[in-house]
């Protein structure tokens, strides 16, 4: 079976998989939307500020 220095080298394998795997869950699903989001806001807010900026000096 196994050796306790290879037990501990397989929990500590598989908690590595572990934290990997739910932190790449985590940056899919929450992180990288919302830093595209707040980028297209930031986008189309400084569009609109050019607009407006356009709009006066006419």
């Amino acid at each position: 079976m196994f050796e306790f220095d290879q037990y501990l080298g397989f929990i500590a394998f598989l908690t590595i998989l572990t934290i990997g795997f739910w932190l790449m869950i985590f940056l899919i699903t929450f992180v990288i939307p919302y830093w595209i989001g707040g980028a297209f806001m930031e986008r189309m807010k400084e569009i609109k500020e050019e607009k407006k900026a356009k709009r006066e000096l006419n």
